[in-house]
């Protein structure tokens, strides 16, 4: 690991396609079981589970316990995904209905289907499924992209937004951290025992951290998140490096500079866990229509990727070429990124489908001319129906079409 070409994590950090497979599904399979109103909450804590697996990747590493070992919970996941419940949104999609109703009745209110609850999002699935079998050429990855079909929904813009706040993710500076923290405390004066030790703390630093992220992300919002991380991250980082360099240059000092370095490594970390490991991956959850959410989110799914495997290739070149510097490399990202949020990411905590449809209705990409153009359509009680795709703006009713519509769903309900 101290050189970058170590056996076991080096092959793990280079199964990106095959753990995107994993994760994009499986971020979808959690949106899509969750209740809408603690979905940031739940959906933050695959990322803490993600980072537990980091630490036992590190522990295998560090104790050499063969690779083999990461068998271990593939073996336990096959035999516990038999008993996890099928998406009802999937079961619905193939004519089972009657089972999709049961099982949200399970996840929501222990068994109870006539639950008001659950009946409206039964509801709710019924009318997305009868809206993608209407609309299934605009529900594509490449309609997406190039919005084509949405109209006023812009929904290729939320696609910008999410593959690229999933690469900033990255760039600012997890992916080195994530491999190469012994290489770093390695720059801050300690020896190749104690920085792999030190890495293996910081792991366990990264995974109690996202405790914090399931607490608060509700609370304070995705903007102020991402902001408050950037900035603490950003000063960390410049910090570590700097501290790096101290211990090179004054090695009378080494001592209390390392331990500075790895204080600044450390706080980076704890940050990172805190607000830009979860956040990116709960935006395009809330971000998308609910027709094409499981879509949208496998396009964070391919920003991440992106970031990942870009990073897994440029950071040992960075490391090997302007060593310490690297961190003011991240550091900058880390302040860059500031403005970047405050300009195009507007905020979609505790906000309805209705209301993010309406957010994104601006043909302007700025996050001023969104809120402002959100709350005129707000004050003049303008709806924008999600199944709409800004073909129509109605005013009060929704039309023949929507009647039409809602009797299906009725049918559908009193068949089952």
């Amino acid at each position: 690991m101290m050189s970058g070409v170590n056996t076991s994590p080096d092959y793990v950090e280079r199964m990106k396609i095959g753990f995107s497979t994993y994760e994009g599904p499986s971020q979808g399979y959690v949106a899509v079981i969750t209740d809408p109103t603690k979905q940031g909450g739940i959906v933050s804590r695959q990322p803490m589970d993600s980072s537990r697996g980091d630490f036992a990747n590190f522990c295998s590493e560090y104790s050499l316990v063969p690779i083999a070992f990461q068998i271990v919970p593939v073996l336990v996941f096959m035999t516990v995904i038999w008993f996890m419940p099928e998406s009802p949104r999937w079961l619905t999609k193939v004519g089972r209905a009657e089972e999709a109703l049961q099982i949200l009745g399970n996840l929501r209110a222990d068994g109870n289907t006539k639950d008001p609850a659950v009946e409206k999002e039964f509801s709710d699935i019924l009318e997305v499924v009868q809206l993608e079998k209407e609309s299934s050429g605009r529900s594509t990855y490449w309609a997406m992209l190039w919005g084509i079909g949405w109209g006023d929904l812009h929904v290729a813009r939320r696609v910008q937004l999410s593959v690229w706040l999933q690469i900033v993710q990255e760039w600012v500076g997890i992916a080195a951290v994530t491999v190469y923290a012994p290489t770093m405390f390695a720059q801050a004066g300690y020896g190749a025992r104690k920085s792999e030790w030190l890495s293996g703390l910081n792991t366990i630093t990264y995974c109690l951290s996202t405790l914090v992220a399931i607490a608060t992300i509700d609370r304070f919002g995705r903007r102020w998140g991402l902001w408050a991380g950037a900035v603490l991250q950003g000063v960390s980082m410049f910090l570590a490096g700097a501290f790096a360099k101290l211990t090179i240059e004054n090695q009378d000092m080494k001592a209390q500079y390392g331990a500075a370095g790895a204080f600044f490594i450390f706080l980076y970390t704890a940050t990172f866990g805190a607000t830009w490991l979860t956040i990116p991956w709960v935006y395009p959850t809330e971000t998308f229509p609910l027709e094409v959410r499981a879509k949208g989110m496998a396009w964070g799914v391919f920003g991440w990727s992106i970031g990942n495997g870009w990073l897994t290739l440029l950071n040992p070149v960075m490391f090997s070429r302007i060593a310490e510097n690297t961190l003011y490399v991240f550091g900058a990202v880390n302040f860059l990124s500031i403005p970047l949020v405050w300009a195009f990411y507007p905020e979609t905590a505790n906000r309805t489908l209705e209301e993010v449809d309406l957010l994104f209705a601006s043909s302007s990409p700025f996050v001023w001319d969104n809120e402002r153009h959100f709350r005129e359509l707000k004050g003049s009680g303008m709806q924008l129906s999600h199944h709409l795709y800004g073909q129509e703006n109605a005013k009060g009713g929704n039309g023949d079409g929507d009647e039409k519509k809602q009797d299906i769903i009725e049918r559908e309900i009193s068949a089952v």
